[in-house]
């Protein structure tokens, strides 16, 4: 956790602290005025101060509410359009969740599997933290085995289970292909699409991504964390799709997640973000940019105790991917 984040957390804490301890205050001031009858309670209980820290004690138990029994089960689904110039005949629908934290309860799962399946995808990608607790190995399977793609489903593990569970075989018999510093290339209409993985080993270490990939093809990179976001070769990925930010689980308006956890703090936290890095062309001496798109998905589950099991401002989240040549965007805005 950065420091600014550590910072943000203790003002968050302190401010709760501070409105339910005078809430407090002012209540067992209005009941002590009830039993002795020494004036009316409303003389302590319906002062400017006293209805301002009802309202935001008020405010506070709807929001903790709200987290903890809505936002929870309420699936964002999200979609990104990807035109790119190294495509010229293939269409591609990548659907992307993350961070399942499956445990005892059985929460988002079915809903899961019915959302992802009816978006029809070329290619499911699920970029690790799947457990909350091995008895939930089960469930998690049987979700994953139940999903449909048309080319495909990859996976790489994140830090949970890489740390807390190194020796269970998270995706046996679901379909899944594992990727861990491999990459596989598929072909579609002529075009071809590398997806290359790296299981996140802890937090703190970070993997080479494979190597041996090629500028020509569409390359995909799944890593849990976004924190090879300023390490990455933004002249060979072409995407980046990461999660375990959760989007803070926790965030507040206009200020955004009260933590991620990640390497980079608040700087990564959830959604879309441009990674360019520039290069010399040694031919024309001038300065090219290339570009490397990064998405941090929100996941659908939530951390382990004693994390609060609660989301707000940042609703589980399902990613959509439509990837197509450069040319369907060119040919569309010639017919508007």
């Amino acid at each position: 956790m950065t420091l600014v984040e550590k910072v943000g957390v203790l003002v968050f804490l302190g401010v709760i602290a501070i409105v339910f301890l005078t809430e407090s205050k002012i209540l067992v001031k209005g009941l002590i005025c009830l039993i002795r009858r020494q004036k009316p309670m409303r003389q302590v209980l319906l002062t400017r101060r006293a209805v301002l820290f009802h309202c935001l004690a008020l405010g506070g138990v709807i929001c903790f509410l709200y987290g903890y029994f809505i936002e929870p089960y309420w699936i964002e689904v999200n979609t990104i359009q990807l035109d790119s110039p190294k495509l010229k005949n293939a269409s591609l629908r990548i659907v992307h969740f993350s961070d399942t934290h499956c445990d005892h309860k059985l929460r988002n799962e079915d809903k899961l599997v019915q959302m992802v399946n009816n978006l029809s995808p070329d290619i499911i990608v699920f970029t690790g933290d799947a457990l909350n607790a091995v008895e939930a190995l089960y469930r998690f399977q049987e979700r994953l085995r139940t999903m449909k793609a048309h080319l495909g489903k990859y996976a790489v593990r994140g830090n949970i289970e890489c740390c807390y569970y190194p020796a269970v075989d998270l995706f046996r018999g679901t379909g899944f292909q594992r990727l861990n510093g491999n990459s596989v290339r598929i072909t579609k209409d002529g075009d071809a699409f590398v997806i290359a993985g790296m299981d996140c080993p802890g937090m703190g270490t970070l993997p080479s991504p494979p190597d041996g990939l090629s500028a020509d093809d569409f390359n995909i990179l799944l890593y849990h964390a976004p924190d090879l976001a300023e390490t990455i070769d933004t002249t060979i990925f072409d995407l980046y799709l990461a999660g375990h930010t959760h989007g803070g689980q926790v965030a507040l308006p206009w200020y955004g997640a009260l933590t991620t956890l990640s390497r980079y703090g608040k700087k990564y936290e959830s959604g879309l973000y441009h990674l360019g890095l520039d290069r010399t062309d040694n031919d024309s001496q001038t300065i090219a940019s290339k570009e490397t798109i990064l998405y941090i998905n929100r996941g659908i589950g939530m951390e382990n105790d004693p994390a609060p099991r609660v989301r707000f401002c940042a609703r589980p989240e399902i990613t959509v991917y439509d990837i197509r040549p450069a040319t369907a965007k060119e040919s569309a805005s010639k017919r508007k």
